[in-house]
């Protein structure tokens, strides 16, 4: 037995000559699953979340949780999970996309483990994730080309000023992809005088709610009142045929809208209006990347952490 330990024990000396934590090195992990594992990815399963997604995160919270070792999992703490970020980084060397992956699947746990009552607090809900720092940030409108944008939408001819004044509100304040705005149907929207919200269908049978605010409401709310009364199953923006408009017919509004309005600094389209929501997002909520992940449908934090890295006038030398 004194044979069997020596490594271990040869390591945490050597470890502490070095002046670092007893977490960095750890004894052997247990052969076998973690129960709580087992029973975090059948939940996952549950949320109808791709197949690839929950391998991807049990495959990240069993990767930590060979890294905390035999410790009782019931005891673990935001310290903990602190200790392993910086193990990620330092003693990895592991990208910052990374390591940002494998703390959303930590975050994910932690809230999981937490609402079944297995851990006292949501003990990830404060870990901040790594910072990205090479490539560049997706460009969007700043606030006087959105102005812009939306006196255009408002000036349209042929009867159509409420339809793309609306049309508009609701690109660049919900960040619905150009598909998902094609696809609403009046049933999806939830219209009060306080507040509102609209039930996004994405890919994959995924659904997601996010919610309007009060510029988007007035404007949906005015464009439906000079509507014939409504079915659920009515879209809610039609082409000037009366059928449900298509992606390319929005696409083209959009671009027109943007002629109209002199806007020439980026090429404005409906995706780059996604873009100015999840910006203006992170602008009022710094760090709230898993929020804007789900508000976007977003699988990962990690593809949501790209409106963090810097924007090329950011990169661009001061002389």
């Amino acid at each position: 037995m004194l044979l069997e330990c020596a490594p271990y024990c040869t390591q945490q000396i050597d470890a502490l000559s070095r002046g670092l934590t007893l977490r960095e090195i750890q004894p052997p992990p247990a052969t076998g699953e973690h129960p709580w594992l087992t029973d975090f990815q059948k939940e996952l399963a549950r949320q109808d979340l791709a197949a690839v997604t929950v391998r991807g995160y049990g495959t990240d919270v069993a990767d930590f949780l060979r890294w905390y070792g035999s410790a009782a999992l019931d005891r673990l703490t935001r310290v903990d999970l602190l200790h392993y970020r910086q193990h990620l980084t330092k003693d990895r060397n592991a990208k910052p996309a990374t390591v940002n992956r494998k703390l959303e699947a930590l975050r994910r746990f932690s809230r999981w483990a937490h609402s079944h009552g297995k851990l006292a607090e949501h003990v990830a809900a404060e870990v901040t994730l790594t910072r990205a720092v090479r490539g560049q940030c997706p460009k969007g409108l700043n606030a006087a080309e959105v102005q812009a944008l939306l006196r255009a939408a408002g000036q349209s001819r042929h009867g159509l000023a409420r339809r793309n004044y609306a049309l508009t509100q609701v690109l660049l304040q919900t960040g619905l992809q150009v598909s998902e705005v094609a696809r609403l149907q009046i049933g999806d929207l939830a219209l009060h005088e306080r507040s509102g919200e609209v039930r996004v269908h994405g890919k994959g049978a995924k659904e997601r709610t996010v919610p309007l605010n009060t510029a988007a409401r007035r404007a949906i709310q005015a464009y439906l009142d000079g509507r014939d009364p409504l079915s659920p199953r009515a879209p809610v923006f039609l082409s000037e045929t009366g059928a449900g408009i298509s992606v390319r017919s929005i696409q083209a509004v959009v671009a027109e809208l943007a002629r109209r309005a002199k806007i020439t600094r980026l090429a404005v389209s409906a995706h780059s209006c996604r873009h100015t929501f999840a910006l203006s997002f992170l602008k009022q909520h710094p760090g709230k990347l898993v929020e804007l992940a789900a508000l976007l449908g977003h699988d990962s934090v990690e593809t949501a952490a790209i409106y963090t890295k810097p924007s090329a006038e950011e990169m661009e030398p001061k002389i």
